[in-house]
């Protein structure tokens, strides 16, 4: 499987990665950010080692780019890095797209005008080169989603960050995290939380 080529996007200047600009943190330290009430403004496209595996995803990757971009490289440069990115032979993605699909996908894009993209809304979010392990991360998480009562939302935010480094999403891995017993977080697993469960899975 070829390795995700991260350089082309750095050489060409293109922003992927982009931390909260109107909420403010409710703490902050050297290693992280925390949004006690959450932010939708974090976008950290490539974050970890997971590739994009379905169009939908595809799509998003590319509103995202667009809308952290749109100030600072025309059109025509975006179809450029957006056909960049579904190239396979790239590593961004596991599936090959048919031309047409795609240009079509590329117009979609253009056509919504840069809005922000529909995004995961975020409570913790940490600094780059922290030199935090993933134990050490999750540990932070542990502590400071424990902080609120178990609910649908904490539990979908720990699945999120278990998502975000790679982890595979299970019951245990989720109660662990949440220092609390298997039952408990069954008991609040509803439809919606088994099938974003289900979906972050499958993007690893």
């Amino acid at each position: 499987m070829n390795e995700r080529n991260i350089n082309w996007l750095i050489k060409h200047r293109i922003i992927f990665r982009r931390d909260p600009i109107s909420d403010k943190p409710t703490i902050e330290t050297h290693q992280y950010k925390y949004y006690e009430n959450g932010t939708y403004e974090c976008y950290h496209l490539f974050y970890s080692k997971a590739k994009i595996t379905t169009y939908k995803s595809l799509k998003w990757h590319m509103l995202v780019l667009y809308y952290l971009n749109m100030d600072n490289i025309i059109n025509s440069d975006f179809v450029t890095v957006a056909r960049f990115i579904a190239n396979k032979e790239n590593g961004f993605v596991t599936f090959f797209i048919k031309n047409k699909l795609l240009e079509d996908m590329i117009g979609d894009v253009l056509m919504q005008g840069g809005d922000p993209p529909k995004n995961k809304c975020r409570k913790i979010i940490f600094k780059m080169s922290t030199g935090l392990s993933t134990r050490e991360k999750l540990s932070i998480v542990g502590k400071l989603i424990g902080r609120s009562s178990i609910d649908k939302e904490t539990i979908y935010q720990t699945m999120l960050d278990l998502n975000e480094w790679g982890k595979k999403i299970t019951i245990t891995s989720v109660a662990g995290l949440l220092d609390c017993s298997t039952r408990t977080i069954h008991r609040h697993m509803c439809d919606a939380l088994k099938e974003a469960k289900k979906e972050l899975n499958e993007e690893l």
